[in-house]
Formats: structure tokens, sequence, C-alpha cells
């Protein structure tokens, strides 16, 4: 089922969508199941009729968007003849004409639609049909990265108790992973959950670090430090975590200051002695 920060991302996907296009109503959801898509989010609308509309696939121009998972169109919802009419009381109570309906896919998976559309029979052209797509980007590459922390922490939480040797490497792999994916949350429960994993995961290699004494690191040196200790360049990491090369330099040479460390593989070390990477 939808969370309320994946409803987020759709408001957030809708206003950018009316911006960009100058369409004045856009609305859109998420599947409930592989079938079904309920319209939560209404941005510019009059009435409330489209709202908790369920859409099924191939049903109406959003049901034939989700069945083709590309993007579909129609001029006058209404008259338009290669859909079916099953909603039209609905986009007839909002007074809609012009509509266009663009899916959410994720790997290969349509996870949700976005529509724009105007009260008045109008030719979209492909600046708006550009446009809704980029939006509909938007929330398939945040839905992207919600999967891959899920899929990550549920990899990383029986880990986090688990000492065998040939974990290890899994586990640093996993930790740095989440911690350049934690910025990228919106969600702060999930953010904070994230987070606390990579705790969990550091310090179950810190059996040292109440004797080697307690070391305070900035998140943004952890994160970077995370990062390197994978093998990553400066380049890499800046990429990984949307810096700039000279502020992943600054981070390192504070985060090498603070252990105590003359080289990154030295800090690294030090980082893994004192229980702040695993």
């Amino acid at each position: 089922m939808p969370g309320t920060d994946e409803a987020v991302e759709i408001r957030a996907a809708l206003l950018r969508l009316r911006r960009t296009t100058g369409l004045p109503v856009a609305f859109g959801g998420l599947l409930h199941d592989s079938r079904q898509l309920r319209i939560a989010e209404l941005n510019g609308a009059a009435t409330g009729a489209l709202r908790g509309l369920a859409v099924c696939t191939g049903n109406g121009l959003g049901g034939k968007s989700m069945a083709l998972s590309r993007p579909c169109a129609v001029t006058d919802y209404a008259a338009a003849r290669h859909i079916s009419h099953e909603y039209d009381a609905a986009v007839a109570a909002e007074g809609l004409r012009s509509v266009v309906a663009v899916p959410v896919v994720v790997r290969r998976k349509v996870r949700g639609l976005l529509y724009g559309a105007l009260r008045h029979p109008l030719v979209l052209g492909d600046r708006v049909l550009d446009a809704a797509v980029a939006a509909a980007r938007d929330v398939e590459q945040a839905l992207a990265v919600r999967d891959e922390v899920q899929r990550l922490l549920a990899e990383a939480r029986p880990q986090t108790g688990d000492r065998g040797p040939g974990a290890w490497e899994s586990v640093r792999e996993a930790h740095g992973v989440l911690r350049a994916l934690a910025p990228r949350i919106a969600d702060r429960e999930l953010r904070e959950e994230l987070l606390a994993v990579c705790g969990r995961l550091a310090s179950a290699a810190g059996a040292d670090a109440s004797r080697t004494g307690a070391v305070a690191l900035a998140p943004r040196e952890v994160d970077v430090l995370s990062c390197v200790a994978s093998g990553a360049t400066n380049a890499v990491v800046a990429e990984r975590l949307g810096l700039r090369p000279e502020t992943v330099k600054a981070y390192l040479r504070s985060a090498m200051r603070k252990l105590g460390a003359h080289s990154r593989g030295e800090a690294v070390s030090a980082a893994r002695r004192s229980g702040l990477l695993p």
C-alpha cells in the first residue's frame, strides 16, 4: 500500500507538472495492487469528483496508459474513440477535456499514474508531454531509491548480529550504500531507521571502540569515509553523495585530522577501530 512519504512524492510531481506545462489541473496516485490505482492527490481541481476514483488496467485513458506502460493523451476525453469510457461522469464533473496520462514505471512495473488536463479541447504538444514524463521520472527515481533502501535494510538487519568472517564484506558494502542513500530519503522515519541500521552495522565491528576512545565525526565525514572504504575515488564519492569533489576533499581532510590519520587507508582503519565503520 502507498505510504505517506510516497504521497508526498506524488504531490511534488503534480505541482511540478502544473508549473512546467501550464496545465491547470493535475492529479494522480499509486497502485494499490497489480491492476488497480486510486486517484489520491489532486492539484488545481475545482471539485472532488476525481478523488478516490479507482482506475483499473485497460479502462479509460489512465488504464490504457497503465496497460501500455507509456504516455497517452486525448484532445477531447468524452469524444475519444480509442479509450473506454467508464470514468466519463467524474471527468465531466471536473469539466476536463484534453487529458494526458503518464505511467510511473519502476523496473518495468507500473507503480502509479500522473495526469494533466485542460478544461477545453486542445492538442497537447511535445513540450507538455515531455514535461509530464519528466515529472513522472522524478517519482520513479524516488520510488527506486526507497525500494533499494528497503532491500538493503532487509539484508542488513540480520547481519548486525552476524560476525562470521565471510559476512564482513557484504556488511561493509551495505553500510556504504545505505550511508550514500540516506540524504536522498525524504521520509524522516525511514531515514532515521536507515541511519540506525548503519550505526548497528558499524558497532557490530567496533568491539574495541571503548578502548580506543570515542571520535566524533560529522555525518557527512562518515558518509565520505564509507565510500572511501569501498575503494571509491573522490570523484566517485562526489557523484554518489551529490557533492563537489572539493567538498569531498574537505570532509576527508577533516575526518583524517580528527582520527589522527595521514592517509585515506589509515583514516578508514581508525574509523573501524572507533566503531564508526564496519
